[in-house]
């Protein structure tokens, strides 16, 4: 059966334009506008909120219903029985691994947590208080510099063991950024521990005092992690494919991925949540930054409640409520002022009226970012550990987008505003 057809009559055409109806295993329908150029018109639509830029299978979002799917797997299923390895290679492979298969991609994930030594000298050329993120664009980007041997694109051994090498040196420059940040020194990977495990572990331990990371950290870290791995075409996952779609090397991709996260409109979302606990200072001022929340005239809004793309709830903030609590628990932190503020705000948000008709009920930031403060990560290391954890869903797209047949380069159109055509004058004859 042929694709059905919508039509666009131009006021200036006698004969309309068929474009084609698709028709995806989940979501809307999409009109295939592709062939518009043809005809000497394109389509305006600033932000792409109506626009697929690709097909993918990787990750599906409903917005309205709350779903959020990998590969078909719910992300309330895979936070509550998987971990974040095994996510990792079900966004790369499309399939859960069995226990083999999961034996052997863990071996090759530790195989490559070591970073050249080289690389550690580069951070000597940042100052201490640079921005992590700062420090990240530039080693994750530098990275291509020590690996000559796969940087062939079209290799699809290339393709797998660069993905291999991002997924398992990026807790590792982490890492670095913060022991650098602090003057520490940094802490090589531990291939006998699990991926979050080794995370905290190198942040946090030194030479005086090598304890193991509290198991109940370790979880928490390992669950936020899942519930960042992936999100759709958001701007940084677009960014990826965008700069993957000039052929430019997959490390050069997850850079250019790292500094869109950055924005603080993407990943800072955590980072301002805790600026706002802080301006709110107290308990008691609660009431009245809630009332300041409802001014449509007041500049105050109220970080991580409410989300952009799930209108109604969002499925990861279920998860995440329950490991904040977890974590507040375990480390008695129920009493910490900033916590109590945290906590008010919830239970604020989960009973008023105008928090519940207008669905803005707690996100995945809100608690993510009352996790990792809890843990004792630093405000603005909060956005690389975003970083570390999209980076698999990066190289999944990237992945995704180079192996498929008939790739060319993203060139996006514009509708021009500018002067029409002028004549030169020159210097001397100008007002």
């Amino acid at each position: 059966m042929a694709d059905p057809f919508a039509k666009l009559i131009l006021p200036d055409q006698k004969e309309a334009i068929q474009l084609p109806i698709k028709e995806g295993s989940l979501g809307p329908k999409v009109i295939d506008i592709s062939s518009l150029s043809n005809h000497g018109i394109f389509t305006y639509d600033p932000g792409f909120r109506s626009t697929a830029s690709c097909d993918s299978n990787i990750t599906f979002i409903d917005g309205d219903l709350g779903i959020l799917l990998h590969q078909g797997y719910s992300i309330e299923d895979l936070a509550d029985h998987s971990d974040y390895l095994e996510v990792c290679y079900l966004l790369l492979q499309g399939e859960l691994p069995n226990a083999q298969q999961r034996a052997i991609f863990e071996h090759k994930i530790k195989n490559h947590t070591l970073v050249h030594e080289q690389l550690s000298k580069f951070f000597n050329g940042f100052r201490r208080d640079a921005h992590p993120m700062a420090v990240m664009c530039g080693v994750v980007g530098a990275l291509s510099a020590f690996y000559h041997d796969s940087l062939d694109i079209k290799n699809p051994e290339h393709r797998e063991i660069c993905a291999l090498r991002l997924i398992a040196k990026m807790p590792t420059l982490a890492a670095m950024c913060h022991k650098y940040s602090i003057g520490q020194p940094f802490v090589y990977p531990r291939n006998s521990m699990t991926y979050s495990e080794n995370l905290l572990h190198m942040m946090f331990s030194v030479p005086s005092n090598d304890d193991l990371p509290n198991p109940v950290l370790v979880k928490a870290i390992d669950k936020i992690l899942i519930l960042h791995a992936d999100h759709e075409q958001n701007a940084s996952t677009s960014t990826v494919r965008l700069a993957g779609s000039s052929g430019a090397n997959p490390f050069a991709c997850i850079a250019a991925g790292i500094t869109a996260l950055w924005g603080p409109a993407h990943g800072g979302a955590n980072e301002a949540v805790l600026k706002m606990l802080h301006e709110i200072g107290d308990v008691k001022h609660i009431g009245k930054y809630i009332e300041r929340s409802k001014d449509k005239n007041d500049t105050f809004r109220l970080m991580g409640f409410g989300h952009r793309v799930y209108k109604n709830f969002d499925p990861r903030a279920k998860v995440m409520r329950q490991t904040c609590h977890e974590v507040l628990s375990e480390l008695n932190k129920q009493d910490d002022p900033l916590f109590k503020i945290a906590l008010k705000l919830e239970e604020i948000a989960l009973q008023d009226d105008y928090f519940i008709q207008k669905k803005l009920y707690p996100n995945v930031d809100f608690y993510s970012g009352i996790i990792l403060n809890a843990i004792g990560i630093p405000t603005n290391m909060f956005t690389v550990i975003f970083s570390l954890a999209r980076t698999v869903g990066w190289i999944a797209h990237w992945t995704e987008m180079i192996s498929a047949p008939g790739l060319s380069i993203s060139r996006p159109r514009q509708l021009y505003t500018g002067e029409k055509n002028r004549p030169f004058i020159a210097m001397q004859y100008r007002d």
